[in-house]
């Protein structure tokens, strides 16, 4: 029986309340301060301040614990708008957000199913706003959306991470590299790559994902009005 099935133990007067809510919390808040490292069944205890074997009565393994913490965080990934677009777009911008909060959700999202209560109720309102669109069609579209913000949020999150552990910014990482580069592409060897560093316009990242999303919508939109 999956976890969602299966009922939680009874409540019984001890001095530290236990649920799989309080676990969830905890968990997401080791994981929000550390990464997905600093989470374990015994560190959450701790945190609880009970004994591990308790946490054991309402998760039975850790896999159990990641899929409910990426339930927690599905919860706020509501997207809105009328019409098949608007609701994909805000489904698009709404993940990015869900993952600026809690970087761990992208090592989640994308690698596992998500079949929690919380992600399922997403996807109603997704597949819902799809109506119009044959039947055929609607799960390659949402899967091409999910895919280009899985690889979105990805990169994005592994370009914060190796700016903390190189201890460069942007700027400065630009400044190191950048005399590199420039040698580089003056060899002659780059001339598309070199044109496209020198005349393109320079977006940050909030631009590059809009307008890559943007570029996916016109075509999924031209693709249907076939």
């Amino acid at each position: 029986m999956v976890v969602w099935e299966r009922p939680e133990p009874p409540e019984r007067p001890v001095p530290a309340p236990l649920s799989r809510e309080l676990i969830v919390q905890a968990a997401v808040r080791l994981a929000d301060a550390d990464g997905l490292a600093a989470v374990s069944l015994r560190k959450v205890a701790a945190a609880l301040d009970v004994g591990p074997m308790r946490l054991y009565g309402y998760i039975a393994t850790k896999e159990e614990l990641l899929d409910l913490m990426a339930d927690a965080v599905h919860a706020g990934i509501r997207p809105t708008g009328d019409g098949w677009r608007e609701v994909l777009r805000s489904l698009a911008e709404i993940t990015r957000q869900a993952v600026r909060r809690h970087e761990w959700f992208a090592d989640l999202i994308g690698g596992r199913p998500s079949l929690g209560p919380n992600a399922l109720a997403k996807g109603e309102a997704v597949v819902a706003a799809m109506a119009g669109v044959d039947v055929d069609d609607v799960m390659p579209v949402v899967s091409a959306v999910d895919a280009y913000v899985i690889g979105a949020v990805r990169r994005e999150t592994a370009e914060r991470r190796a700016e903390r552990s190189s201890g460069l910014d942007k700027e400065q990482w630009q400044r190191s590299h950048g005399p590199y580069l420039q040698r580089t592409l003056a060899t002659g060897r780059y001339p598309a790559l070199a044109t496209v560093i020198r005349d393109a316009a320079h977006l940050d990242a909030d631009e590059t994902f809009r307008r890559g999303l943007d570029f996916l919508l016109d075509g999924i939109e031209a693709r249907l009005s076939r």
